[in-house]
């Protein structure tokens, strides 16, 4: 519309500039709609904006999430997928590829929940839920049981009585020996006409978030594992004769994230353990495979030990630590002795030596071995000095079997009056013979691994509570050769630690004489909620079953 000038306007009549008030008014209206339209389009803009940036924030937590997972794991997983598929990999046995398998999926979910875990909690939700997989539905024919949850009470705050608009229902596999069962959790949503408030009971704590096993059936695939020595491919067909087909990598998986989920539960027992003032240890030598170590000299594996710490029989807990370390050297030891001050029952192995002498630590020597030396002398050649010596010994022993269950005072009284004089016949016995067998001899040796040892091993006399021999802890790690045998390595590093921790709690629950089933399923239920100034209470010498 062309808006005339003061002149043109000066010479129009009533009738001209009644026309063009009103098409000025007109023109006015359209350019209000069409600002009140820009207005609303920006609103848009902005709120679209808004919502983009909210989107990329949260982009930017996952993608952060994610490389610093992709950083730790794709070394290893490059280091992993060149041995499996190389030539190298033609030496390793079904068995161990399927092995090499698990480690790999049980290291990179025990990655995933460890970086998860540090994570503030609202980032954690964000990335918990975009990284949720996408799983198939539980199989139909499985038997199904209902569990609900609902809000305490249906009652608004404003007064005014809910009502129920629907449910959401999350369906977790659970298993009972020889059978496969789903858990159907149905959460109702309440909401009130009045104020419009939606409420609904929050989702149940769970040791794997939002995982689709139940406690009952991670605990079994745990005790399988670590208890019963089942690796997960052997599991994988015991489950599938049961009814469902259980993949190895998904409990491989599993594996990871419940490792992770109860090293503060280990770590909680190793401090308790370290409050002790005398505590067995011995190792056990375990072999591991190691990618990096294949490809650079050819050989797919390397001896790693598994370190083992106790508290004794006669300590006001039953408790064994695992600790697995790539090495024997003595600096594990130390690691995890670190700051810990007692009497130390161990062997004649360097690494304890020098942790003995760095430290505020008493060594007590083991008896069992002492006489094993003479006792693998005379099954050799029957030789009468061993005879003679093993006698000695026995004598020792039957003195001991007789002072497991008497007060401490008691038990140091009669070990310095009933075995004390023993110990020193047996002591003059071993001199006098030193002088008459050949130096470099096996009896020799024998002797000598006494009379070397002799403050060590007469430590237990002053001592109430040391015991007097290793047999305790030796007897922890026996169960370990049951499994070595039949998993053949540990698959990583990782994965050695990640089983040396779950067989901690297995092997401590049994030592408290505990189902190992009942109780993971228990404490597992329950760590998700556990404050963490309440952790010891789930620890096996401390654990009352929540029901």
């Amino acid at each position: 519309m062309t808006v005339p000038t003061p002149e043109q306007i000066a010479k129009m009549d009533a009738d001209q500039l009644r026309a063009l008030l009103l098409g000025q008014i007109k023109a006015n209206s359209a350019l209000q709609v069409q600002t009140s339209e820009l207005q609303s389009s920006n609103t848009q803009l902005l709120a679209a904006n808004t919502n983009l940036q909210a989107v990329n924030a949260e982009l930017q937590v996952v993608v952060k999430y994610k490389d610093a997972v992709i950083s730790k794991i794709t070394l290893e997983l490059a280091l992993h997928k060149r041995l499996r598929f190389s030539k190298k990999a033609e030496s390793l046995t079904a068995e161990q590829r399927h092995l090499f398998d698990e480690t790999l999926d049980g290291d990179t979910a025990q990655i995933e929940q460890e970086e998860l875990d540090k994570l503030p909690e609202q980032d954690k939700v964000i990335v918990t839920k975009a990284l949720q997989p996408k799983r198939k539905p539980l199989p139909p024919e499985l038997p199904r049981t209902e569990i609900r949850h609902e809000p305490d009470s249906t009652l608004c705050k404003c007064g005014c009585q809910l009502k129920r608009i629907g449910e959401d229902v999350a369906e977790k596999l659970d298993y009972q020996p020889g059978t496969f069962s789903v858990e159907r959790h149905i959460r109702g949503k309440w909401v009130c006409d009045e104020c419009e408030t939606l409420i609904q009971a929050p989702v149940p704590a769970h040791v794997i978030d939002k995982g689709m096993a139940t406690t009952n059936l991670l605990a079994q695939v745990l005790v399988n594992k670590f208890a019963d020595h089942l690796p997960l491919y052997r599991q994988e067909q015991i489950f599938e004769r049961t009814g469902y087909k259980l993949s190895a990598s998904t409990m491989g998986s599993w594996v990871g994230q419940c490792g992770a989920a109860l090293q503060p539960l280990v770590d909680a027992l190793r401090t308790q353990i370290l409050q002790q003032g005398v505590l067995h240890a011995d190792e056990t030598p375990i072999t591991m495979l190691c990618a990096k170590q294949a490809l650079k000299t050819g050989s797919v594996s390397k001896k790693a030990y598994l370190w083992a710490y106790a508290t004794t029989q006669h300590a006001d807990i039953k408790a064994v630590v695992f600790d697995f370390a790539e090495g024997r050297s003595g600096q594990h030891a130390k690691a995890f002795l670190e700051g810990w001050s007692g009497t130390l029952i161990c062997d004649d192995y360097q690494g304890y030596k020098a942790l003995i002498k760095d430290n505020q630590i008493t060594e007590a020597a083991c008896m069992a071995h002492a006489r094993r030396k003479f006792f693998e002398l005379f099954a050799a050649n029957k030789s009468h000095i061993a005879q003679a010596a093993l006698e000695q010994f026995n004598a020792i022993y039957a003195v001991e079997a007789q002072l497991q269950d008497i007060q401490p005072d008691e038990r140091r009284h009669r070990r310095q009056t009933e075995i004390e004089p023993l110990m020193d016949k047996l002591r003059q016995w071993l001199l006098d013979h030193k002088i008459k067998v050949p130096d470099g001899s096996s009896t020799m040796k024998a002797i000598d691994y006494s009379l070397k040892r002799w403050d060590a091993l007469t430590t237990f006399l002053d001592d109430p509570h040391t015991p007097i021999d290793n047999n305790w802890v030796e007897n922890q790690i026996r169960p370990i050769a049951v499994g070595r045998k039949n998993w053949l390595f540990a698959g990583s590093l990782r994965s050695g630690q990640r089983n040396a921790a779950i067989m901690s709690l297995v092997q401590s629950a049994k030592l408290n004489g505990l189902n190992p089933l009942e109780y993971l399923t228990d404490v597992m239920d329950r760590l998700p909620t556990q404050p963490y100034s309440k952790i010891n209470e789930l620890l096996p010498h401390n654990w009352k079953p929540a029901n």
